[in-house]
């Protein structure tokens, strides 16, 4: 504020030396002593505040941030693997791996192992539910100079059909089990649908006679 008023003193001390007329003059000099006067509150408010010691500002306590922040990682989705009667391989193509920077997850369905600091880059190879249960004490992983070996010992002997589960979609369901007369029942309900209207008719009588038991066989007589 101080700067703004030495300003508009400075331009009315100008204009009042090419001021002629004595009102004009007059009204410049009005305001010339009345900036003069501000400027000198001005200057007494600054230095008393000066002298006055401001108070000690009351420390905020701020919250603590954490020291290791969320890694990105690449997932590392395309590799390879091979079996025997008692273990899987896994093969993963990847170059400049620290042994000391790789942190491993081994449960019995599951594996996630993190590649740490690998050229500038953090990468992820994880199956969340593998085919069959593996031992998770006795997995370990090999770093070679162009690729990763993981070894995955097999709870059980045997082959896996693949790596991943993969749920069985072939599984007799006993619900869908029906006595004889619903396949018959079926029949006659595509051809009411289908004929002709005296096809109906015996149809819709046989249907009849069927729920209420008068005739053993519904399709007898037209058969």
């Amino acid at each position: 504020m101080a700067d703004d008023l030495v300003m508009d003193l400075e331009e009315l001390c100008q204009l009042q030396s090419i001021a002629k007329r004595p009102r004009v003059v007059s009204l410049i000099s009005s305001e010339i002593r009345n900036l003069e006067k501000l400027l000198k509150e001005a200057a007494s408010t600054v230095t008393s505040q000066a002298q006055t010691p401001s108070p000690t500002p009351t420390p905020i306590p701020t919250a603590k941030v954490a020291s290791n922040p969320a890694l990105n990682y690449l997932t590392l989705g395309s590799f390879s693997w091979d079996q025997d009667n008692d273990k899987v391989k896994i093969y993963v193509s990847l170059e400049r791996v620290d042994q000391e920077k790789i942190e491993t997850v081994f449960k019995p369905m599951l594996i996630d192992i993190k590649f740490h600091d690998v050229q500038g880059k953090n990468y992820r190879c994880a199956i969340p539910k593998l085919n069959k249960e593996i031992v998770p004490d006795k997995c370990k992983v090999i770093v070679k100079p162009t690729r990763i070996i993981i070894t995955l010992p097999k709870a059980s002997k045997g082959n896996w059909l693949d790596l991943h589960f993969k749920e069985d979609k072939l599984k007799p369901n006993l619900d869908k089990e029906r006595d004889p007369m619903a396949g018959i029942m079926d029949l006659m309900k595509n051809m009411y649908e289908e004929g002709d209207d005296e096809m109906k008719k015996t149809i819709a009588k046989a249907w009849t006679d069927a729920r209420s038991g008068k005739a053993a066989d519904p399709l007898k007589g037209y058969r």
